[in-house]
């Protein structure tokens, strides 16, 4: 990959820092997708001595990567996003990743697949912490900037993707009581 390769494919995922998403920060500044997946990497980060059968290093680039396709569709809430708007964002992704030089395309290409085959310890981490952090990142924003169906949601959402790991599953837990106190100050 040529230094001008290594800058077009920054260039092109700074698109993210300016992309937002429907929650916003403690401090009522609406969130970017690159911040969900900066925190999303972190968590990641820290699974080491709870997840020692999973590579690491794989699992932050999952999360690092997973939301790229948001660079040319922007953020769509997952309640009101649709088959065909995935459709759009897979395609859309997958034309800019066949672009990208033969290397960095070739290992993009496998952690999607390993992503959406959810079949390995680290796509199941990945799917489960994606869900999870967004709804930390709930519970840290004010309550009053929640849609109304996010009460609902913020309940259920994200125990199934966590099913797998009784760690997982104390995890949803607590961010489960953190949901309920919120709701009832």
């Amino acid at each position: 990959m040529t230094p001008k390769d290594y800058l077009k494919i920054l260039h092109t995922a700074e698109k993210l820092k300016d992309t937002t998403r429907h929650c916003t920060t403690s401090g009522r500044r609406i969130e970017s997708v690159a911040e969900h997946s900066w925190r999303l990497a972190l968590m990641s980060l820290m699974l080491h001595g709870e997840f020692p059968e999973a590579d690491i290093n794989k699992l932050t680039a999952m999360c690092l990567i997973h939301d790229l396709g948001e660079c040319f569709t922007g953020d769509i809430p997952t309640f009101i996003k649709t088959d065909k708007d995935r459709e759009n964002e897979d395609r859309l992704l997958s034309e800019w990743v066949d672009s990208l030089p033969a290397d960095i395309s070739c290992e993009f290409k496998a952690l999607y697949q390993e992503m959406e085959e959810q079949k390995t310890v680290e796509a199941k981490l990945f799917k489960a912490l994606d869900k999870l952090e967004a709804l930390i990142q709930h519970n840290e924003s004010p309550l009053d900037t929640w849609s109304e169906n996010e009460r609902e949601l913020n309940l259920t959402y994200g125990a199934d993707a966590a099913a797998f790991s009784e760690w997982l599953t104390e995890l949803r837990k607590e961010i489960l009581d953190e949901t309920l106190d919120k709701l009832r100050k």
